[in-house]
């Protein structure tokens, strides 16, 4: 418990930014982004999206709106904004190769651009004020952010 890891450089000084602690995870809202993620996949599962038919730019708008929901979630879920980045974007890419397997649907890689947009923005939303802000193989996996 304590404030941060005694084998880096500065020791176990405070977490966060200006001193504070670093953002804790919040176990309930893993069930938001479960069925946000649940929802997507039904969603990329059917043939036609229900209702109007989206086309460019708007479906874009559709990707960011629904990733950002999804980013916050896991964000606020996990306390780590890069864990929360990285997961959008597996399930992002994940959920677009599922697409292409679905006919009319396709895969669309400027269509995985905008769900890690929306994804960066709501992990962003979500763990404002955490100490974990670089992107790296050791700060998504350590235990304290850097």
């Amino acid at each position: 418990m304590g404030g941060g890891h005694p084998d880096r450089a500065g020791g176990a000084s405070g977490g966060g930014p200006r001193g504070g602690a670093p953002l804790k995870g919040r176990p309930l809202w893993w069930l938001p982004a479960l069925a946000v993620m649940a929802t997507l996949w039904w969603l990329s599962d059917q043939p036609h999206t229900p209702g109007p038919t989206l086309v460019h730019p708007l479906d874009w708008g559709a990707h960011f709106t629904a990733y950002l929901a999804l980013g916050f979630c896991l964000g606020r879920a996990s306390g780590r904004r890069g864990l929360a980045l990285v997961l959008a974007a597996w399930f992002g890419a994940l959920d677009e190769v599922h697409q292409a397997f679905v006919p009319p649907r396709e895969a669309g890689v400027t269509d995985w651009l905008f769900d890690l947009a929306g994804a960066w923005l709501g992990a962003l939303l979500a763990t404002r004020g955490a100490a974990d802000t670089v992107l790296s193989a050791d700060a998504v996996l350590s235990e304290a952010p850097r």
